[in-house]
């Protein structure tokens, strides 16, 4: 599939431009692969279109049970459950954090949320760094006065930052805050919305009223998680780059009920399982089926395809929407 870069408020690097081969652009930093998503309030930015001209949500609409399978089709109907891209933060990300599945359904219309997901396929820069989850518990009335005030600097410096390399990957439930530092180029998975509530937004945004969801800062902060991450970050951060085989699990299971991903080592052929999947190759070439891929290729394989062989010699991150028996299982443990 060729890029699809809708225009963001932050600037990109060149990463994207040099994994795909194109042309970079300074507000360019994210390319939505698949994207049956449109961009928070837009009506057709950042929706994909496949190479004959249709735009993959009006195909997976005509076709569920084709792109997406039956068992997928029964929980979901007509919702790829995912959405993938390529994010190359050439600056520094506000401050921010997603709305869960329950706040998005009880204040936003929306069955889904937004939990996320980094894969780190690159980095530049001296020292590479993500920010992620609070340190320590933080009252909600200190929360409200970041954001009342924008004190950036006591946002910033209550999260955790964790230094950043290619293979490490960092699991973001929905409510934790968070920021990507420049240089950090991702491969980012995350539920299939753009909602996102903006506590750092000066210097980012054009004024406030953007950033809390058109409800309003008092009701847009009870999603943030306020909770201290400082001494359990092992359960958001991963190191994977030592990992070596067919198929290397980059999530866990904890990510099971949002999506899936492993990154694939393909030295000759390997088999991929019929499902819905969004391929992103990172090194190398060969081919899906009869089509050819290289480095920067991206890819969106409908369940029908079947069992397809992926040959030559290459890397790639396999993206696929969630275990649908985790998916029960969460829902059964919500309140």
């Amino acid at each position: 599939m060729p890029a699809n870069q809708p225009k963001q408020f932050y600037r990109g690097g060149e990463a994207i431009a040099a994994l795909r081969g194109g042309t970079s652009g300074d507000f360019g930093p994210e390319d939505w692969v698949a994207s049956t998503t449109t961009l928070y309030g837009r009506s057709d930015a950042g929706l994909t279109t496949l190479p004959n001209g249709v735009l993959l949500r009006d195909a997976v609409e005509a076709d569920p049970t084709g792109w997406l399978g039956p068992d997928h089709v029964a929980k979901f109907g007509a919702d790829t459950a995912l959405l993938v891209k390529l994010l190359d933060a050439g600056q520094r990300l506000p401050v921010h954090c997603h709305p869960s599945n329950a706040f998005a359904s009880s204040h936003l219309n929306c069955r889904h949320g937004k939990t996320e997901a980094w894969i780190v396929v690159g980095t530049t820069g001296a020292d590479p760094t993500v920010y992620i989850g609070f340190r320590d518990d933080v009252p909600a009335e200190t929360v409200a006065d970041w954001v009342a005030t924008q004190n950036t600097a006591a946002m910033l410096d209550a999260l955790n930052p964790v230094g950043v390399r290619p293979g490490d990957t960092v699991f973001v439930p929905a409510g934790v805050p968070h920021a990507i530092g420049e240089g950090v180029f991702i491969v980012e998975l995350q539920q299939p919305t753009d909602f996102s509530v903006t506590l750092e937004w000066q210097g980012f945004l054009a004024n406030g009223d953007i950033g809390h969801l058109g409800l309003g800062y008092d009701v847009a902060l009870d999603c943030v998680d306020r909770h201290g991450w400082g001494t359990r970050l092992e359960e958001l951060v991963r190191q994977t780059s030592e990992k070596w085989a067919p198929s290397v699990d980059l999530l866990g299971h904890d990510a099971d009920p949002f999506f899936q991903a492993d990154r694939l080592h393909v030295e000759g052929s390997f088999a991929l399982e019929p499902s819905f999947a969004v391929l992103v190759v990172l090194e190398g070439s060969g081919q899906l089926g009869a089509l050819e891929v290289r480095k920067g290729s991206t890819v969106v394989v409908p369940h029908a395809a079947g069992e397809i062989g992926l040959t030559g010699d290459l890397v790639a991150i396999r993206c696929r929407p969630p275990v649908l028996t985790a998916v029960s299982t969460a829902e059964d443990e919500m309140p």
